[in-house]
């Protein structure tokens, strides 16, 4: 619901995974979704969802789309130039005089870089060991500075390795394309995507400008011991361990590997009163399988 207590109406500058399952559930509350996407076959397929899908290339559209939006999600990660939802929203908020009640920007843990296992936090100094991750660490600050040089309540989340239906080490381990990698000592958190949602919409319900969140799972766990536990869970074989240098390994699981850190969710739950549903992967996971049981029965 929007501050004036009309229906919510949230645009989305970036229609994947995690921004279907925030219009989602903008729709399961009583609002109203846009997305964008630059690919005519995927806005035709949030069309055939039930969405408004728009070009974000489309300035006319994009106007419109920012006029009538009380809540805007940017999902779409940052290019070598910066962050594509700054440089499409910030002229369109400018040329309509918009004023969304909130702004919401998705960053990426990667921002904290290597803490050897240590935990890190909010107010950290941000030292990203990627390339990917540096670029996060400019839309963030980049998005900060056009709120509070336009007025804009923008708010940041660091979110960890997403999971959930169709996106888990069980899916990995059903088509076979599942595979161990050992790095002693490393861990990692992780969230589910419902709980990322839930947080955004606890964030859109009490919105602090200038806040960065991290929404992770209350349990960091090495990816190793989460997938041997599924492959037994699911009573498969254990999937082939292979070295990180093999070719096999996508550039995505090498960036999780750069970095071994544990992280704190303690201030968007003070602050939000955000709980995770899912406080560990074991939990998650065990909804993963409920669900695609669910799917197929």
């Amino acid at each position: 619901m929007a501050a004036d207590g009309s229906p919510l109406t949230l645009l989305v500058f970036g229609g994947g995974w995690l921004g279907r399952a925030a219009a989602r559930e903008a729709v399961r509350r009583g609002g109203r979704a846009i997305l964008t996407s630059r690919d005519g076959q995927r806005r035709a397929a949030l069309a055939a969802d039930g969405f408004e899908a728009l070009d974000p290339a489309d300035a006319a559209a994009l106007d419109g789309a920012v006029s009538r939006a009380s809540a805007i999600l940017i999902t779409a990660p940052p290019e070598s130039d910066g962050c594509p939802g700054l440089k499409g929203l910030l002229p369109a908020l400018t040329r309509t005089g918009a004023f969304p009640d909130w702004i919401g920007y998705i960053s990426s843990t990667a921002v904290y870089g290597d803490r050897a296992g240590g935990w890190a936090f909010e107010d950290d100094p941000l030292n990203a060991a990627s390339l990917e991750g540096a670029r996060r660490v400019r839309a963030e600050r980049d998005w900060l500075d056009a709120g509070q040089g336009m007025g804009l309540t923008v708010q940041i989340f660091r979110l960890p390795a997403l999971y959930g239906p169709g996106r888990s080490p069980v899916d990995r381990l059903r088509d076979g394309s599942a595979r161990i990698v050992r790095k002693p000592g490393q861990v990692f958190n992780r969230v589910h995507v419902d709980d990322a949602v839930a947080g955004l919409f606890a964030s859109m319900a009490q919105p602090r400008p200038g806040a960065a969140y991290t929404l992770c799972d209350d349990e960091p766990a090495a990816a190793d011991v989460v997938m041997e536990w599924t492959a037994a869970r699911l009573d498969l074989p254990r999937p082939p361990e292979i070295d990180l240098d093999d070719p096999s390994v996508s550039d995505a699981m090498r960036r999780f590997y750069l970095d071994s850190k544990r992280l704190s969710n303690a201030r968007a739950k003070a602050e939000l009163g955000w709980r995770p549903r899912y406080p560990s992967w074991r939990e998650g996971l065990e909804a993963v399988i409920a669900d695609a049981g669910a799917q197929t029965g």
